[in-house]
């Protein structure tokens, strides 16, 4: 006699997809505006991380995003060629490249705070609610990554 396996949940029924969708949605919210800007979404994370910690390496930056340093290298690359960081060589380690906002990139970091307005606006929540929801996916996270 064989056991059948049990059919898998239905999509809106695992958490999985239903981060992975509204994450999708969140992007495509914020692309027109972010195209006004210049930018595209990996740039602008970015460009928040240098917020966060100006001057950091580049495998600072990958290490805050999640992502590799091959893949963060050509976003910085993009972002020098229109003037809103500046590379250079550590002066102590010339193997690590260290990354700095122009005036023209903190300029524009501060522009994006009209991306906070329209996530709520088009969430319906209050600014509450919503901080209490990234708090809560904010503490999935770090239990799944937790060694």
């Amino acid at each position: 006699m064989t056991t059948k396996t049990p059919p898998p949940h239905p999509l809106d029924q695992q958490i999985c997809y239903t981060l992975y969708a509204t994450s999708m949605a969140i992007t495509r919210a914020y692309k027109p505006l972010l195209d006004a800007m210049g930018l595209t979404y990996p740039q602008y994370l970015v460009l928040n991380a240098l917020g966060e910690s100006d001057g950091a390496t580049i495998g600072a930056i990958a290490a805050r995003l999640d992502l590799e340093s091959s893949t963060v290298t050509p976003l910085v690359k993009r972002l020098e060629a229109a003037g809103l960081v500046m590379r250079r060589r550590g002066l102590e380690d010339e193997r690590k490249v260290e990354v700095t906002m122009t005036e023209a990139g903190r300029a524009l970091l501060s522009q994006s705070g009209c991306l906070n307005k329209a996530l709520l606006e088009r969430s319906g929540m209050s600014g509450e609610d919503l901080g209490a929801l990234n708090r809560q996916v904010q503490a999935l996270h770090e239990a799944i990554v937790r060694d």
